[in-house]
């Protein structure tokens, strides 16, 4: 197995990422990044970026994270194809694993692994994805004003995004499997009271319909096994997001649904020189404005870390 030792460790890409990689190459922290099994994240099967600042006219997701990325390029960060399989945190430097074959021991780490939407496994919602179906009301709504869409989901993010969606959307159908809801009383009389949303329960989608963009959804009672198609635009799916965070499982500190928990107001974990941006720790935002500025937190915090690692190593020296 290869090994190499280097200043600052990037492991993911995506806004997070690309922006701590920014950061830290204008430090002198000389990074290098593995951009993981999807490189630039979950932006990269986003069409159209309408709410990122700097755009006036949009940007297609590809396009931005390969801006992000030349630019990251261009301060001096070695971005690298390659995923980082398992760590041990335990000691310092700290250690990494890349595609089984290649140790790399770093003095700072910054993980920006994101989250992956969950969906509901259909063929067609997978070929429709970004041509209809999405998996963010608040980024994706607004192509859709004036349209009937549809939301899967019985908690209160479905039930948050289907309020967003009733302030744009001409008719919204919420589709929830039982009986009930899982949502909290509040956001559950939230969307009962929106006038335009139709909450159908008991409900099962079987297929998205359309050929190059969606054009309706069949769904199916699970009691009466009645069968319905919603004539419908946009599809969206609302069952959570999980986390890219298992190989730190055993070294950081994680919330019940696999967050990596930081120090309030900073991207610090619970080991010293190990820092969490983006996604992989924010289940409230997950925007790509606000994980490029966790990037640039977790970056200003690694050089802050690395300089102080400096003060000391000086200090025993002398």
């Amino acid at each position: 197995m290869t090994s190499e030792h280097v200043k600052c460790l990037i492991i993911g890409s995506g806004p997070a990422g690309y922006t701590a990689a920014i950061y830290a190459s204008r430090a002198n922290m000389n990074p290098v990044m593995y951009q993981g099994p999807q490189p630039g994240g979950q932006l990269t099967i986003t069409t159209e970026v309408d709410n990122f600042p700097g755009y006036p006219d949009g940007v297609q997701g590809p396009q931005m994270m390969q801006d992000l990325e030349n630019q990251a390029r261009r301060f001096g960060t070695d971005v690298r194809y390659g995923m980082v399989t398992s760590v041990d945190f335990s000691g310092h430097p700290h250690r990494a694993i890349v595609d089984e074959k290649h140790e790399i021991t770093a003095d700072s780490v910054i993980i920006s692994t994101g989250a992956s939407a969950k969906w509901l496994g259909l063929p067609s919602e997978m070929r429709l994805n970004g041509r209809g179906v999405s998996a963010c009301a608040v980024c994706d709504g607004f192509f859709f004003r004036g349209q009937d869409v549809a939301i899967v989901g019985a908690g209160d993010t479905a039930a948050e995004e289907a309020s967003y969606l009733a302030n744009l959307c001409r008719k919204v159908y919420m589709l929830v499997r039982r009986d009930e809801m899982r949502a909290s009383r509040f956001m559950q009389q939230r969307v009962k009271t929106a006038p335009n949303i139709e909450i159908l329960y008991n409900t099962e989608t079987e297929e998205v319909l359309g050929d190059d963009e969606v054009s309706g959804v069949r769904v199916k009672n699970a009691v009466t096994g009645e069968e319905t198609i919603l004539n419908v635009t946009g599809f969206f799916v609302a069952i959570g997001h999980k986390p890219n965070t298992d190989i730190f499982r055993d070294y950081l500190d994680l919330d019940a649904h696999g967050y990596i928990q930081t120090e309030k107001g900073s991207t610090r974990t619970n080991i010293p020189g190990v820092f969490a941006c983006g996604d992989a720790q924010d289940n409230v935002y997950r925007q790509a404005i606000t994980a490029a500025g966790t990037g640039c937190m977790a970056a200003l915090d690694a050089e802050r870390y690395l300089v102080t690692l400096e003060m000391q190593e000086n200090e025993l020296v002398h």
